[in-house]
């Protein structure tokens, strides 16, 4: 029946396989998840390690634990400026685990309403009481804050990943810090638009109570650490059902991590590449008035089109032109918000770019 329900509606959710598209559709944003130089240091890693298992074999609490992972940790952390961090297997792990444990009945998590739907999961496996502000809005994170009971944690992203905008970090801080609420950031998108996140970059870290950073975006990998204090570390290994019940990472999937932050640590040419693609993007999209297009600095640009059907419409002209930019649909995002959403990256070339600009700011469809 509800399939059936999205069939009829047009928005049944399908796999599609790779393809032969010019690529502004991953968040691969330096490229790192096809480069060479990361697959051969990720061999060499491994090669220099024979003993290494092809599996973990078990739970970290059990038989998967390894040294090199701790000491990954460690060495993540450093990067970030954090005090202590813990691998999960991935974002969403990260995000259910963190979210389902950490708050009591009785609590408070208050999150922006664009917040990704991983911490909407944790949060809601937690019990605690659950507000929810407008996007970015100070004013009504404060009303929520006046409401909150108990421990009160308020989780935002440092880079939204469906509008790719940056909330006014420093002022919902001061304001978490004014009513002693505990402040969250999943730095996904960032990390990468800067090494180390928006958070290390702005100096905050030792003010926010956790960020969650992910491996599978600008890090061309899999997997994701929560950074806090050696405290909070001790506390999920404790009670995160989503690291305590599964069987750990790969010592391949260590290493990657490992040698991609290697990468991270020398990317400067790489990362100035991705933001002078991303001026060259926005400076060369026309004013138009048959769409908007978001405001962000960060890799991902989206055009709202206003409903599915001229989503769907663009993105087919788009893929047409031979460049892979994929449509968001409702029920991903509000009615009326329907967009196609673009990601830069330091590979796209300069005739790459000029082929997307030209090709968007010739779409036309019956609004």
């Amino acid at each position: 029946m509800k399939l059936g329900e999205r069939n009829t509606s047009g928005i049944l959710r399908t796999l599609k396989p790779e393809n032969d598209l010019i690529d502004f559709c991953s968040n691969d944003y330096l490229g790192f998840a096809r480069s060479a130089t990361l697959k051969q240091r990720i061999a060499k890693e491994i090669a220099s390690y024979p003993h290494s298992l092809n599996g973990s074999t078990g739970s970290r609490l059990l038989s998967g634990n390894l040294s090199y992972a701790e000491e990954l940790e460690k060495n993540i952390a450093g990067f970030h400026q954090a005090e202590a961090g813990l691998l999960f297997n991935s974002g969403y792990d990260a995000n259910i685990g963190l979210f389902s444990s950490l708050p009591q009945k009785g609590d408070t998590i208050i999150h922006d309403e664009l917040i990704h739907a991983s911490i909407i999961d944790g949060a809601r496996l937690s019990h605690a009481n659950r507000y929810t502000f407008r996007h970015n809005d100070l004013e009504s994170l404060e009303g929520k804050l006046k409401q909150a009971k108990g421990n009160c944690y308020v989780v935002i992203e440092s880079v939204y990943s469906m509008d790719g905008d940056t909330p006014p970090i420093k002022q919902i801080l001061e304001m978490t810090e004014r009513y002693s609420a505990s402040l969250i950031v999943d730095e996904a998108h960032a990390v990468g638009l800067s090494p180390a996140g928006s958070i290390a970059e702005m100096g905050l870290q030792r003010r926010v109570f956790a960020r969650i950073v992910t491996f599978g975006k600008a890090l061309g990998c899999h997997g994701a650490i929560v950074l806090g204090s050696s405290g909070l570390r001790e506390y999920l290994i404790n009670f995160a059902r989503s690291f305590i019940y599964t069987t750990a990472t790969s010592f391949h999937q260590l290493a990657s991590v490992k040698m991609a932050y290697e990468l991270l640590a020398v990317a400067g040419n790489e990362i100035a590449t991705l933001h002078q693609n991303i001026v060259y993007f926005k400076e060369n999209i026309a004013s138009n008035s048959r769409f908007s297009l978001l405001p962000s600095n960060s890799a991902i640009q989206c055009i709202v089109l206003n409903s599915n059907d001229n989503s769907r419409q663009a993105a087919a002209a788009l893929q047409s032109a031979g460049l892979d930019v994929r449509a968001i649909l409702s029920p991903t995002v509000a009615t009326g918000a329907e967009r196609i959403r673009i990601c830069m990256h330091t590979f796209n070339t300069l005739d790459e770019l000029t082929l997307l600009t030209s090709t968007i700011n010739s779409i036309t469809y019956a609004r």
